[in-house]
């Protein structure tokens, strides 16, 4: 039972309650994941068999960890018997064993999103519909949304209501999309991430006696991160735990950050009515982050209303309080930021990978980049074109795809004719119009080429470089059965021509192509090599494809990981970092326009405002600016309403708030600034009066006591002088050391920035502000 030494009593309790429902609320930073692994090690420790279990995670990391975790005390054997993964994978494969019940074969294909969006532009096309009016992406985006609410497209024709909806939205022929959509998804035998989910339920809803199975395979289910889980996801958990009710569902509803990709909150704020005996478990302690860092998270969260209350506490040092910085506009949040991870880098010994950037959009990231680069700070923006969306890679895996499903109409009319073999567009589009004529897949006229030649109306050249390319596709699959993965794959990158077309271009980007190409031969070689060491490993093409295509996971395949990290705040959950600067804190940027319309919007913006602060252990820092560029202009920016929902004993603002607007419309209280002091500058001994020998005084110089200029900002009679500390919307805060000049229109000063360094300005262009 070494196992259970260190829980805390109520990290216990969740760990040991078997029997049952269970709902663990489990706080920002309470050891959520050793909750979780050491209650699925316990249970196999109390007899329960390992394949009864079933564990449901949000993304393959976690996945594993939580299995080398298990490994560690049950042994590897057992660890491997859980099923346990992502809900897409779990599901993906109970598909791959039943789905001949619902008509696909079990080697069907995933579409990722991208897939996905190229058969809607493909449909679109079809159906000539102009793609301005319907935007493909948004109505992929519609009919994920209907699929993630179980609409079918029978249930969408028998819901007029829903019609009604798309005809307001201007987009009354949906439904025949959606329906050509599915129709043209089913003829390839493949599916997309949303079907895992629809199919799965449909599979679970249409045949009793494989529910009963899953339910007598799954005696014990644990869900993890329950907050983030959508309508369709909440019902198969349901179904497969009604047996013995044996769930444990794991989350925080102060977490709840997913509503855009239909995260329903009451699932978890409704468990208890759904499981009326459930018993509950709250996980307060914050192991993470300092008390300064709760306390002014648990400030802003006791706001919302919809939520369970729960008392998150730390027993960490009290820390520094959290930094406030008022910038005067995006290039001047974006410098401070830069330089102060240069300084507590240098002045603590931190590594670059201890800091965080957060944003709300990403949008935001341009300015960051930019500071971060003048400062030679290495950074990694997440979020990005991942390997696996490179063209040159989509291309290969295309290739790929189609010897294990010839059907998958996407990935063969991608590469169909690239490198270009002579099979154009003109070609293609009379393949898919006969192949939707005869109502069969295209691999099948193919197959069959001879005897539809000249009903699909093709002349003899273009046939016999259908049959070369068809013929090559075969002789791969043959290949495939004799040969390993690797040679496989090197066959057809050699053969299909891939590797001679990327190696002609020899521009970097070429060669970035090529050895993308290289890695991707690399990684398939390791995936090969890793199956072969697993008991029960399958170093399958279609298993290696599976994995690229429910990989949730951002990769870094750089070799030095010491980076700062950029990323949005929902990309940054279930992270955390010593170091986190929380930016743009702007009415309309966080809180988002778009987002806090309603409060349930605005709730959900503030769930994500403390999902940002707990991502901090040591230290946080808060910025936003009173300016912005938008659409090419500068708008005038107030700070968010959360600045003013954290008490102020809290809170160190670094600079003062001059312009009390500011306060007053965002709603934050003057008197939260009453304390502040002036900005801490490194102060310069600046004579108020040159002590030189009139000999010596250059033409040009005007005596400093006298040398002053009105701020170009219209302050009247404000002047600015040696000594004087100003602030730039650029640079920042600084203070002026040196003037040279006598005609007003061209005075020139000498500022130490607090940040940036000495800078040599023309003050009628500079736009200082005497502070």
């Amino acid at each position: 039972m070494d196992y259970l030494k260190g829980l805390n009593e109520a990290q216990y309790q969740a760990v040991t309650t078997i029997k049952g429902p269970l709902m663990v609320l489990a706080g920002a930073g309470s050891g959520k994941t050793r909750v979780l692994t050491m209650r699925i090690a316990h249970l196999i420790q109390n007899g329960v068999d390992p394949f009864n279990i079933l564990a449901l995670t949000f993304t393959n990391k976690a996945a594993r960890e939580m299995k080398d975790r298990i490994a560690k005390v049950v042994g590897d054997s057992d660890a491997r018997s859980i099923w346990m993964g992502t809900f897409h994978s779990i599901f993906a494969r109970i598909l791959r064993i039943e789905a001949h019940c619902l008509g696909f074969p079990s080697n069907f294909t995933i579409y990722d999103s991208q897939d996905a969006l190229n058969v809607i532009k493909k449909v679109l096309k079809e159906m000539s519909i102009d793609s301005d009016l319907y935007k493909p992406k948004k109505v992929l985006g519609r009919i994920s949304q209907y699929k993630n609410n179980l609409i079918t497209v029978n249930a969408y024709f028998n819901r007029p209501e829903l019609r009604e909806a798309d005809e307001m939205a201007n987009m009354k022929l949906l439904g025949e999309i959606y329906r050509k959509y599915v129709e043209t998804c089913f003829k390839s035998g493949a599916m997309d991430f949303d079907d895992l989910l629809l199919r799965t339920n449909e599979l679970l809803t249409r045949f009793p006696e494989i529910l009963a199975k899953y339910q007598d395979r799954f005696r014990y289910i644990l869900v993890d991160e329950y907050q983030d889980t959508n309508h369709s996801q909440y019902l198969i958990v349901k179904a497969l735990a009604s047996k013995f009710e044996n769930l444990c569902v794991v989350g925080d509803d102060a977490q709840s950050i997913y509503a855009f990709r239909g995260a329903n909150i009451y699932n978890i704020l409704n468990f208890k009515k759904d499981y009326p005996d459930a018993v509950t478990v709250s996980l307060e302690q914050n192991y993470r982050s300092t008390q300064n860092i709760v306390n002014a998270a648990n400030d802003v969260i006791a706001k919302n209303q919809q939520q369970f209350k729960k008392n998150v506490f730390s027993e960490n040092e009290q820390g520094d309080k959290i930094k406030v910085y008022r910038s005067l506009s995006d290039a001047d949040e974006a410098n401070f930021v830069a330089a102060q991870i240069l300084e507590n880098s240098l002045r603590n010994q931190r590594q670059y990978s201890d800091f965080a950037i957060l944003y709300r959009t990403n949008s935001q990231t341009r300015a960051f980049e930019d500071a971060l680069r003048r400062k030679n700070i290495p950074y990694k923006v997440y979020g990005g074109l991942s390997f696996y969306q490179r063209k040159e890679i989509k291309d290969f895996i295309a290739y790929l795809r189609l010897l294990i499903n010839e059907n998958d109409q996407e990935a063969l009319l991608r590469i169909i004719n690239y490198p270009t073999r002579g099979i154009g567009e003109t070609t293609q589009n009379k393949l898919i119009v006969a192949a939707d004529q005869l109502n069969i897949s295209i691999a099948e006229l193919l197959n069959n080429l001879p005897l539809y030649a000249s009903q699909v109306g093709l002349n003899a050249g273009v046939v016999n470089k259908l049959m070369e390319f068809w013929s090559m596709i075969k002789a791969f699959q043959v290949m495939m059965k004799t040969e390993t993965l690797y040679q496989t794959a090197m066959e057809v990158a050699q053969r299909s021509g891939l590797i001679k077309l990327l190696k002609s271009d020899q521009t970097p980007e070429g060669v970035s192509r090529m050895e993308n190409i290289q890695e991707l031969l690399n990684s398939l070689q390791g995936f090969m090599e890793e199956q072969q060491q697993l008991e029960g490993g399958d170093a399958s093409l279609s298993n290696f494809l599976e994995n690229i295509a429910l990989s949730t996971d951002t990769q870094d395949k750089e070799n030095d990981p010491n980076k700062v990290s950029l990323m949005t705040i929902h990309l940054s959950k279930g992270l955390e970092f010593p170091v986190v600067h929380l930016v743009g804190l702007e009415e309309n940027l966080f809180p988002s326009f778009m987002s806090s319309n309603t409060r349930e919007e605005l709730e959900e913006e503030r769930r994500l405002f403390y999902v940002a602060l707990t991502r901090a252990e040591k230290q946080a820092v808060l910025s936003y600016a009173v300016s912005r560029f938008q659409w090419g202009k500068i708008t005038d920016a107030e700070p968010s309403r959360f600045l003013s929902e954290v008490d102020p004993a809290y809170l160190d603002f670094i600079n003062p708030v001059m312009e009390k607007r500011f306060i007053n419309t965002s709603g934050l209280k003057s008197d939260l600034f009453d304390s502040i002091s002036t900005p801490r500058l490194v102060k310069k001994e600046a004579p108020k009066k040159l002590k030189v020998q009139p000999a010596l005084t250059p033409k040009n110089l005007k005596p400093v006591a006298s040398a002053k200029i009105n701020t170009p900002s219209g302050g009247g009679v404000d002047h600015i002088e040696v000594g004087d500390r100003v602030r730039h919307d650029r640079f920042g805060m600084g203070e002026v050391v040196f003037l040279d000049g006598t005609d007003p229109h061209n005075i020139k000063a000498k500022v130490m920035f607090q940040y940036e360094g000495e800078k040599n300005l023309i003050l009628k262009f500079a736009k200082l502000t005497k502070l």
